[in-house]
């Protein structure tokens, strides 16, 4: 309904306040606002209600008549438009709480609900940039410190994939378990993964119990990429909640970074590895002793009575007192009461709508069958344009392409994760701004062009170092405003209400799985192929994906979820 639309858009940027027959009026920071409605009193349901609303936002430039800049001077700051919409009953109260559903908080109430889940991602790319150097470290004679350095193509694949294949039987084993064990105690266990597996990777004696380090590291990195983003999710604040998730890809790149420069400390360190390994253990610890001071997910807690799995009195009553814990208010306040039922009607009344959740085959069906072509298909390409190939094995590509010096082509790697979180913030600044689809078209271009100097370097330009350290940057640059934030922003948008759970747990095991495959591949097939080859058949998917980003992928910059489902989905 328009004027439904024209009323929750006034009411959109502003903290909760009820809406009496009487005048109601709310002075923040940046506007004041007013609203008052009445209804005819004539027993005639069908009549409208009458909705009065005064808002002045001072940042905001809007056409003022005369007489409206003498209301300003005169200290009146108020503009005045009327509502009129045919609303009654349950639709009423929707509308009121539709234009009333953002809430105040403090800042500070926020951070450690968002830093320990988000640590998660910070280990999880610490991984990453970490055995960029562990590799070369591991494989010299020199520095490795140990007898078993020589590995065969297939060995350092098991290595360095090996995280990414615990993760992936993570992903798989999280699918069943994650309502049953909560968004909390899903993070808890991903740091005690986390803890374990970066202390028996550190001090292993051999390959093999290296490998059982890495896999256990691995698992902690499967639950805690399904756990952290709905945590942040469910307890955030509606309105940062696009910032906070966005912010958590901010964390892995922060995370690969740390990775990279712990290793350019210890590279010429015999044993550097045990410590570029190691050092997760510690942070981990400090993730599972933050998230055991967190309280579980309010919204889980509800989502537990509304199936049937626990008492509605004792979870409502639990979900309240998580809340208030969660914005820093007094434990049982009216506010988070007020705020737990109404998620729990919401909650109600989507169970209501959809009789069963959707079941896993129903993914390939109807518009969620589009939904996963366009998320897995962006989360797919993702990995098989090279990008683990490329973080993985920078050290070991930089080395190649000149810096001989282990030390040299680490410090390289550390510019490069310079350069990947600063355009990790260009992308996470603009995406509202330009869109979905420019920033995914044009880095994906750039994608395919940092493929194909890389080939050419390989081919016929190896004198010249600087174009395979130029190709990288150009990867990591583009990479970061394309894949890098846009895939996981879109797949959180794409599917419908009924399919979202299942639609994005496919997703995660699609990244995963096709991530663990090109890195494993990668040796290997540069041994068969050479690295000018290798990188010419990268760059040839790449070619596919921009036709995919170009012909496939849809905009949905501005659109809400509901609109998204019913605009690009039907």
């Amino acid at each position: 309904m328009a004027n439904r639309s024209l009323l929750s858009s006034c009411c959109s940027n502003l903290p909760p306040l009820k809406l009496p027959s009487a005048t109601t009026s709310r002075l923040t920071r940046s506007s004041l606002f007013c609203c008052s409605s009445s209804k005819p009193n004539n027993g005639n349901n069908q009549n409208p209600i009458s909705f009065t609303c005064l808002h002045f936002k001072p940042k905001r430039k809007l056409p003022m008549s005369h007489h409206q800049h003498s209301l300003l001077a005169s200290g009146d700051h108020k503009l005045r438009f009327n509502v009129e919409c045919s609303a009654t009953g349950e639709d009423t109260d929707s509308l009121v709480d539709q234009a009333t559903s953002e809430e105040s908080f403090p800042w500070t109430s926020v951070i450690l609900p968002f830093v320990f889940p988000a640590l998660g991602g910070l280990l999880f790319g610490y991984d990453i940039g970490a055995t960029s150097g562990a590799t070369i470290s591991l494989q010299s004679p020199e520095l490795s410190g140990t007898t078993w350095f020589s590995f065969s193509a297939v060995q350092l694949g098991l290595v360095v994939s090996g995280s990414l294949y615990g993760a992936l039987l993570g992903s798989l084993l999280v699918y069943p378990t994650a309502d049953f064990l909560g968004r909390r105690r899903e993070l808890i266990i991903a740091a005690g993964l986390y803890l374990l597996g970066g202390f028996i990777t550190a001090s292993a004696p051999g390959l093999g119990v290296l490998l059982v380090g890495r896999l256990l590291y691995g698992l902690g990195i499967g639950m805690a990429m399904h756990g952290a983003p709905l945590y942040i999710a469910e307890t955030c604040p509606s309105q940062i909640r696009g910032t906070l998730i966005s912010l958590k890809e901010l964390f892995i790149v922060l995370g690969i970074l740390l990775g990279y420069f712990v290793g350019s400390f210890q590279i010429n360190a015999v044993g550097g590895w045990r410590y570029m390994f190691g050092l997760s253990a510690p942070v981990a610890l400090l993730m599972g002793i933050g998230m055991w001071s967190l309280p579980s997910s309010p919204r889980w807690l509800l989502l537990r009575a509304v199936q049937g799995k626990a008492p509605l009195q004792e979870c409502k009553e639990k979900a309240i007192l998580a809340l208030s814990k969660l914005r820093g208010r007094p434990l049982g306040d009216k506010f988070s009461e007020k705020e737990i039922e109404r998620n729990l009607s919401s909650l109600k009344s989507s169970y209501a709508d959809e009789e069963s959740e959707g079941s896993f085959l129903e993914v390939f069906q109807g518009s969620s069958l589009k939904a996963f072509i366009i998320g897995g298909g962006l989360v797919l390409f993702q990995q098989i344009t090279g990008q683990p190939s490329v973080l993985y094995y920078a050290g070991s590509i930089l080395q190649t392409a000149g810096f001989s010096a282990a030390a040299d082509a680490t410090r390289v790697s550390v510019v490069i994760g310079v350069f990947k979180f600063l355009m990790t913030s260009v992308a996470v600044l603009k995406v509202d701004d330009l869109g979905r689809r420019p920033l995914l078209i044009g880095g994906v271009s750039g994608i395919v062009v940092s493929l194909l100097l890389l080939s050419a370097y390989y081919k016929f330009l190896g004198a010249f170092p600087i174009v395979a350290v130029a190709a990288l940057l150009l990867y990591v640059g583009c990479y970061q405003i394309s894949f890098g934030p846009i895939s996981w922003l879109m797949v959180s948008e794409i599917f419908p209400l009924r399919t979202r759970g299942k639609g994005i747990s496919l997703a995660v095991l699609t990244n995963f799985g096709s991530n663990a495959l090109v890195t494993f591949a990668f040796s290997p097939l540069k041994e068969f192929l050479g690295a000018e080859n290798l990188f010419l058949v990268f760059g040839a998917i790449a070619v596919v994906a921009l036709l995919f980003a170009i012909f496939v992928v849809p905009e949905t910059k501005g659109l809400s979820l509901e609109e998204i489902e019913s605009k690009i989905l039907k």
